[in-house]
Order: C-alpha cells, then sequence, then structure tokens
C-alpha cells in the first residue's frame, strides 16, 4: 500500500463529515491543471502550522502530484460514495 493511500479511508471519513466528497471528487477530477498549483501552495503552508498538520499536507501534495494516484483516489472517492 502506496504511503497515501494509508490515509485514504479518513480523508473519506472526513470528507463525508463535511460533506465535501463530491467537491472533492470534482476538484481531483475536474481540476487537473490546478493540481501542481495547489499541491505547491501545500508545501509553501507547512511552516506556518503545527507538525502534525504539515504532514498531512506533505501526504495531500504528494498526491496531487501524482496525477495517476490522484485518478485512483478520485475513484475510490465515488465508489465510497454510493
Amino acid at each position: 500500500m502506496d504511503l497515501t493511500q494509508a490515509h485514504w479511508s479518513a480523508w473519506l471519513d472526513a470528507l463525508r463529515r463535511q460533506k465535501l466528497d463530491g467537491l472533492a471528487v470534482w476538484f481531483l477530477e475536474a481540476a487537473a491543471p490546478l493540481h501542481i498549483l495547489t499541491a505547491q501552495l501545500l508545501y509553501i503552508a507547512q511552516p506556518l502550522v503545527p507538525s502534525q498538520t504539515a504532514e498531512h499536507l506533505n501526504t495531500i501534495a504528494h498526491l496531487l502530484e501524482q496525477s495517476d494516484e490522484t485518478q485512483t483516489f478520485a475513484a475510490y472517492l465515488k465508489g465510497q460514495q454510493q
């Protein structure tokens, strides 16, 4: 299992609690040109947040930099929405 995939179920739970899972799927599928920019912004934000949050930001940024993994995560979210 990939490092980021270990977090997927927790991310799904958090997105569902906040009713943002649909928006996340849209962002992952439709806003692909923004993934690299978003990842860079997350890297920049790391020194400004607590270390545990910074680790989560790093993992999300890593996911966004890999288009195949991003697509797989979007499919995972869609599969769990049903």
